[in-house]
């Protein structure tokens, strides 16, 4: 008997102890003595809204120093719109401090996403979207591709003069250009860079066309490229009229 008493007034020890420290922790008491009052932004951010960052971590503030769910409160912040990574610390006695990596758009991505310059998707719903941005898309697994490849026409294409505006490959891995002139630029699946480098060289010939503008280049030929092509707009000053439709017609151009 004296051995059960001795164990009972041990356990009832323990949890006088153990059962405040328990109530600390989980919010249950000391929130009101342990609050954090203060919430410390850091980082370089520009889009993220911040009347909209401290309504998400507020929630997370009230349950006092001891209590706070920091994980949580990280997996909350991270969800909005322009975060690319966010990290959530406490400074005592009164500070939840909030570290935010902001996303730097580099292009539009399918319809409705953005790339970063990272190389992370995110949701464009929601955010106000840079203007100028270049419209990339393909499998998600072939980003990296799609990037280089983009940065490849787009060096190709400044010497001539015409930047490019969209890139894109397909299910099949065959690739499409857009400049910004409104071309469309086929390029197919092999052999990309060859073939861009290629059409390049004849873009000088190409533009000294007059009265006729290239719509469409086929690139997929052994030893040429199919080009499409429409009047080019009158302008005021011309004295001949202006043509009812679009002159399109097809040719293939030798290398």
């Amino acid at each position: 008997m004296n051995a059960l008493l001795r164990l009972l007034g041990w356990l009832l020890a323990v949890a006088l102890v153990a059962l405040p420290v328990v109530a600390v922790l989980n919010g249950w008491v000391g929130a009101g003595h342990w609050p954090l009052t203060r919430l410390r932004a850091t980082g370089e951010f520009e889009r993220v809204d911040a009347a909209l960052l401290r309504a998400t971590l507020a929630p997370y503030a009230k349950r006092g120093f001891f209590a706070v769910d920091l994980e949580a409160a990280q997996v909350a912040v991270s969800k909005l719109p322009w975060v690319e990574h966010a990290v959530v610390r406490k400074r005592w006695p009164d500070v939840l401090e909030v570290r935010v990596i902001e996303h730097r758009p580099f292009a539009r991505w399918g319809a409705d996403r953005l790339l970063s310059e990272h190389g992370r998707l995110f949701a464009a719903k929601g955010v106000d979207v840079p203007p100028g941005l270049p419209q990339l898309g393909g499998p998600e697994s072939r980003i990296p591709e799609v990037v280089a490849l983009y940065n490849d026409a787009t060096a190709l294409f400044a010497s001539a003069g015409m930047p490019v505006r969209a890139v894109e490959m397909d299910a099949r891995g065959s690739w499409s250009l857009g400049l910004e002139n409104g071309a469309q630029i086929i390029v197919g699946r092999n052999e990309a860079r060859a073939r861009l480098a290629r059409f390049v060289r004849m873009v000088p010939q190409l533009l000294t066309q007059p009265t006729q503008q290239l719509v469409r280049a086929d690139l997929r030929y052994t030893n040429g490229f199919a080009l499409s092509w429409q009047t080019r707009p009158q302008t005021p000053s011309n004295t001949t009229p202006a043509a009812s439709g679009p002159d399109v017609r097809s040719q293939q151009g030798q290398t």
